[in-house]
């Protein structure tokens, strides 16, 4: 999902490219552009991870995020938490089971 996101970016941009610079086309199909693309689509893959992880542990800081039996039972999260989208996308990452919990 990180990866398919980060790919689009990367075809955004190359759009913008296209459309600013129109003679531009003949450098996509250059092996350099595909190793960039690649490195683009790493690069966000692992700038998303960092960052899902610090808000997890800004969660667990901040008591939004129980991780109390952990091995056991699935991790509460608040509802209300600010950084919820990034908190359950590094739940998700990890494989680990989580539940919403109310105010």
């Amino acid at each position: 999902m990180v990866a398919s996101l980060t790919a689009v970016v990367a075809d955004i941009l190359a759009c913008i490219v296209v459309a600013a610079l129109p003679g531009a086309r003949h450098l996509f199909v250059s092996g350099a552009f595909r190793l960039a693309a690649l490195a683009m689509v790493a690069g966000g893959v692992i700038v998303a991870r960092q960052l899902a992880q610090a808000a997890f542990q800004l969660a667990v800081d901040d008591r939004y995020a129980s991780v109390a039996g952990l091995y056991a039972r699935p991790v509460a999260v608040a509802s209300d938490c600010p950084r919820l989208w990034l908190v359950i996308l590094h739940l998700r990452l990890t494989g680990t089971s989580f539940v919403l919990r109310g105010h």
